[in-house]
């Protein structure tokens, strides 16, 4: 179905009569006097529709001072063909307009005209040229030279330095004086991931992935789903990537995390000092001081137990130096260290000790973590918000995302933020990981102790 507005669906103003003009399905906004002069045809492909990306685009042209008109929309027939619309979006100045233009490629949004890519020099350490362009984590192709150049690993919030013809994203903090960033809206282009919505998976996340399955039922469905994908990105030979906060231990799911290290389901571990200690401690003393069944409430007047483990750990130099001296002979980190699996502490103002393996200088932590973000090809997020929206702002849109916690907020808050194939599923941590065990070790039996061991 094609619409072109401006005909029967629709009476079309000139656009500088600084009115947003929409016809069948659409909002009309309110007509607004920006005296607009300066505009840009783009083109958006997609389920523009079902899943709201056009209604987000025309919402932000207007909540960042623009205006628009849409040309030309087509609709797909059927539920798996893709739409495409055709827009002039407007703005009052030609900055304005370049913003404006950034912010909605975050919806897969290019400009008809690509062009070709602008380029300055940065003029100190530390900072972007003015007009740089800002990075979405969507996978990116710059026009250089005549050709469309792939960038290297996709993130969000970054700016693109050119090199010998190679083009990557460099946060603001490891930008130098002299890199050529590029700069502007021109020459780049930005591509959606591939959604299927035919696929069983996908019907299955979108039916059951609002945070509401509080039946076993729906849990039990999503935890098979996301086993099947942990399963067939092992063996396409991706790397899986878990973000796991403080009530892996607490909930009593060490025993399940521990089996999904030893069969090969967990090759990189992101978490904190909270996790990496409250483990420790369990493996040393049996279980975290108050936490356990026959303990209950604040630890009151310091912990004195916890900061034995954090010492004796430091006494070793490392985590692995523990597992290696036989002071630390069990727990999710004692298994990464025996399967040389990579893990990466990033701490924060309110950590004990910390543990000497801890980053407690936050761009260092996020550089270990980029760097240990090479041959990953899926992720899920547990229990951890903090480490988990870290984790978002440095992943590509087209790595698929299981985001799992109590808090329904927190889940939409991950999958808003993260990857386009983000799943949420609202569970209790240690049931999640029992029930993930199950699925994917074959011999795997629930213990089911007393919370902490």
């Amino acid at each position: 179905m094609t619409w072109q507005y401006g005909t029967d669906a629709a009476p079309c103003r000139p656009f500088e009569d600084n009115v947003g003009v929409a016809g069948a399905g659409v909002p009309t906004p309110r007509g607004r006097a920006l005296g607009v002069r300066y505009h840009e045809k783009v083109e958006v492909h997609g389920h523009l529709m079902d899943t709201g990306v056009l209604a987000r685009v025309l919402d932000d042209v207007l909540d960042y001072g623009g205006d628009y008109r849409v040309d030309h929309i087509d609709l797909g027939r059927s539920h798996d063909d893709e739409s495409h619309a055709v827009i002039t979006v407007g703005a009052e100045t030609p900055r304005r307009l370049m913003r404006i233009l950034m912010r909605i490629q975050v919806h897969g949004v290019n400009k008809l005209d690509g062009g070709t890519a602008q380029v300055e020099p940065a003029d100190r350490d530390g900072v972007f040229p003015p007009d740089f362009y800002s990075t979405t984590n969507l996978e990116t192709v710059v026009h250089l030279d005549g050709q469309w150049v792939p960038v290297e690993h996709p993130e969000m919030d970054c700016g693109l330095v050119v090199s010998h013809g190679r083009v990557r994203t460099v946060p603001v903090t490891d930008v130098r004086a002299g890199d050529m960033i590029v700069c502007g809206i021109d020459g780049v282009k930005v591509v959606l991931p591939v959604t299927d919505h035919s696929s069983r998976i996908y019907a299955e996340f979108k039916a059951l992935g609002a945070p509401l399955p509080s039946s076993a039922q729906p849990q039990a469905v999503l935890v098979r789903a996301i086993a099947r994908q942990i399963r067939e990105a092992k063996a396409e030979g991706v790397q899986v990537l878990w973000v796991a906060g403080q009530a892996v231990v607490s909930t009593g799911a060490t025993p399940a995390l521990v089996a999904l290290v030893e069969a090969g389901y967990v090759d990189v571990l992101f978490t904190g000092n909270a996790l990496a200690t409250l483990d420790v401690e369990a493996a040393l003393y049996g279980s975290p001081l108050g936490v356990g069944p026959l303990r209950s409430g604040r630890v009151q007047r310091g912990s004195e137990q916890h900061i034995r483990a954090i010492n004796a750990i430091r006494r070793e130099g490392s985590i692995r130096g523990a597992v290696e001296s036989g002071v630390l002979t069990e727990g999710i980190l004692h298994a990464m260290v025996k399967a040389n699996k990579t893990f990466v502490l990033v701490g924060s103002v309110r950590d004990d000790g910390p543990l000497p393996d801890v980053h407690t200088d936050v761009v260092a932590g996020q550089r270990a973590m980029r760097a240990a973000l090479r041959g990953v090809g899926y992720a899920i997020m547990i229990a951890s918000a903090q480490h988990s929206v870290a984790t978002g702002n440095i992943l590509p849109a087209s790595i698929p995302v299981a985001c799992v916690d109590v808090n329904p907020a927190t889940v939409h808050a991950l999958t808003e933020r993260t990857s386009a194939h983000a799943v949420g599923v609202v569970a209790d941590t240690g049931l999640f990981l029992e029930e993930l065990a199950a699925e994917l070790v074959a011999d795997y039996r629930p213990a089911r102790p007393g919370p902490g061991g």
